[in-house]
């Protein structure tokens, strides 16, 4: 073909762009030679390019899909927040304010956080990796294999005492003191929190309950200690499993309630739902709702901030989400592990506390109780009694007060009333009351007591100086003359005579019959 004229080949570009004193004459080129005149050699010295390996290859590709989903994360983030949290988007102002609501319920938990961290940024965080722990203990192998348990805690074989319900159920109890035929008082007691029937007073001397002629009957909680659970607790069905025991065990009269800390809780249903049946009623270290609304102020936080972050933090649980709490006591108590336990009760206390539990009596006594408690080992029961402590009560303490009512129908009812009392009664709870609050108690806060002395001005409240939440209660023989002496009065003794029960009287009648 016939080469176009004025336009020079692609030999003659070459060869323009070689030095002067070459010049391309058609033959091959040696790139060999030429790369070693320019002094560019391989590593290995053969002169050729250094092959890339599969590792380099991986490590780019990961590098190049890194580059790539970040890029697509910053388009997604401006994406949203270009339409949907856009003031004007319909996901903002169908969620302004639920979510708005739901801050202002839990601003409390912000000051947990530093002063420097803005709450917006820090919660989102502290809830995702706490997900991702949940996740991880969840999915963890120990699970699968069998807790182990520690030696310390032991499984004891039953024997406890037990009688049968109204509703098929059995009640495990206790009794201590004198028998029911020479009783003079009947004093029945329901326990607290990771406690059994084993517990009563605990201490107490059977000479202080012979010199009064007390017969002090405890019993386990549904699912606690040998006593069967039930299938809907509430306080009211606490009240009457209270009232069939006495029944079931031959307490025909009157009796009193004694409760301490969280089982004052079934103390204060005994008397709303049977207080006919009750004489009077004990409490030592009360425990009330946290969250009762009619709390003022200063008994609020005055209440709140005697207790650490975890207590806290167990009570949030208990009225939000129940359900996590059986997490929690699987790990701590019911693992079979008692030193997490101790040592955090030992962090609870006052410095009177902190000396009585170092004391071995008083250590071997609450651990035997706590074995008892857990021997069911199913987490039911303490769900019910943590959620029951802060959850409505369906009453108040103001109903125990002592007040007038009047039959009020219309106007004229009413002005009869003002200058007539036949048409009114009182109503309330209108039997003793007596309560012993220790001022250093940090478990129960005497914000607490505070709280009930003012909904009952009635209740008599016996405030201990330098007396914690165990001190007054536990091995103090002197304490609990006291309270014996302030329910009773002078002791009396136990009854001479045997009391005409039941079974005396068909006694008695087959005698005659012979």
């Amino acid at each position: 073909m016939e080469e176009i004229r004025g336009v020079p080949t692609w030999q003659e570009e070459l060869a323009s762009l070689v030095d002067a004193g070459l010049r391309y004459d058609g033959a091959p080129i040696d790139l060999t030679a030429a790369t070693k005149r320019s002094g560019f050699v391989s590593a290995d010295g053969s002169g050729s390019e250094p092959k890339e390996t599969l590792k380099d290859q991986v490590t780019g590709f990961m590098k190049s899909w890194g580059e790539m989903l970040l890029e697509l994360a910053k388009g997604c983030k401006d994406i949203v927040q270009q339409t949907v949290v856009t003031d004007d988007s319909f996901l903002v102002r169908k969620l302004r304010k639920p979510a708005a609501k739901v801050s202002k319920k839990l601003s409390f938990l912000n000051e947990f956080l530093p002063e420097d961290r803005d709450p917006i940024h820090a919660w989102p965080v502290i809830f995702f990796v706490f997900l991702l722990a949940l996740a991880a203990l969840s999915f963890s192998p120990e699970n699968d294999r069998p807790v182990t348990v520690i030696t310390k805690l032991r499984l004891h074989p039953t024997g406890a005492t037990r009688v049968e319900l109204p509703d098929g159920r059995y009640i495990a109890y206790q009794e201590q003191g004198v028998s029911a035929e020479r009783a003079r008082y009947s004093l029945v007691m329901p326990h607290s929190f990771l406690s059994s029937r084993l517990a009563g007073i605990p201490g107490v001397k059977k000479s202080l309950l012979v010199e009064y002629g007390v017969r002090l009957v405890s019993y386990d909680l549904p699912g606690f200690g040998e006593s069967d659970p039930h299938r809907g607790r509430n306080l009211s069905s606490s009240a009457s499993d209270m009232i069939n025991l006495a029944a079931a065990i031959g307490i025909d009269e009157k009796f009193w309630l004694l409760g301490y800390s969280t089982g004052s809780i079934h103390t204060w249903a005994g008397m709303k739902y049977f207080p006919e049946k009750i004489a009077g009623a004990a409490m030592v270290a009360p425990v009330i709702n946290p969250y009762e609304p009619s709390m003022v102020k200063e008994e609020v936080v005055k209440t709140w901030e005697q207790w650490l972050t975890k207590r806290k933090f167990m009570y949030f649980l208990a009225r939000r989400f129940p359900i996590l709490l059986p997490f929690f006591y699987r790990r701590s108590f019911l693992s079979g592990n008692l030193d997490q336990l101790n040592q955090w009760m030992a962090l609870s206390l006052g410095e009177k506390d902190k000396l009585l539990i170092q004391d071995p009596t008083f250590q071997e006594v609450y651990q035997r109780n706590v074995e008892e408690s857990v021997r069911q080992g199913i987490t039911k029961p303490f769900v019910e009694e943590a959620v029951l402590q802060v959850s409505n009560w369906g009453f108040t303490l103001s109903e125990f007060r002592s007040q007038k009512k009047c039959a009020t129908n219309g106007v004229l009812s009413w002005l009869m009333s003002m200058y007539s009392e036949a048409e009114c009664e009182l109503i309330g709870f209108r039997k003793p009351i007596h309560i012993w609050q220790g001022m250093e108690d940090r478990v129960a806060p005497p914000s607490m007591s505070d709280y009930i002395s003012r909904m009952i001005p009635e209740a008599t409240v016996h405030k201990i100086p330098n007396e914690g939440h165990f001190s007054f209660f536990y091995f103090c023989d002197e304490c609990h003359r006291q309270i014996f002496y302030a329910l009773f009065g002078e002791p009396k003794g136990q009854l001479e005579r045997v009391k005409e029960t039941k079974d005396t009287l068909v006694e008695t009648e087959a005698h005659k019959d012979t």
